[in-house]
């Protein structure tokens, strides 16, 4: 006799990540209409000695497909990703890379220099470089007899 193992909330998990797959993938196709991102990009945020450097993986968005802007001291990257379409004949069984909108908000320090803010994007990823402003030293003002 074969002893089997019953844990009812795997079966609860399953069902769960089965309707998290299938939500975004009506918003994606237009069913439903959201202003939330369809889906969120991993980002790296590192500081170096003169700038900051944001890397998100946005692979499969064309650099047409991205925009970057900053306003108030909050740097925006916002794209999309298109499903691709498939034939039954193409022998498809199975849909899970998210498409649709994706959409980050990052606010940065008094010290990132709005003006040299720079991207590119390679293989990917999608780097941004945020140039430091330069440290203001503070000034002795001499004082003069009257």
């Amino acid at each position: 006799m074969n002893l089997v193992h019953f844990n009812p909330w795997s079966l609860a998990d399953l069902m769960h990540r089965d309707l998290d797959r299938l939500a975004p993938r009506r918003v994606a196709r237009g069913d439903v209409e959201s202003p939330l991102a369809d889906w969120v990009p991993a980002v790296d945020i590192v500081e170096e000695k003169d700038r900051f450097v944001l890397r998100a993986d946005v692979p499969g968005v064309a650099t047409d497909d991205i925009e970057v802007s900053m306003e108030d001291g909050v740097l925006s990257v916002s794209g999309r990703r298109d499903a691709e379409t498939a034939d039954e004949t193409d022998g498809v069984r199975r849909f899970e890379r998210v498409t649709g909108r994706f959409y980050r908000r990052f606010s940065l320090p008094d010290t990132a220099d709005a003006e040299g803010i720079a991207a590119k994007s390679a293989n990917g990823v999608l780097e941004i470089s945020i140039p430091k402003l330069p440290e203001i030293q503070p000034r002795r003002i001499k004082i003069e007899a009257a």
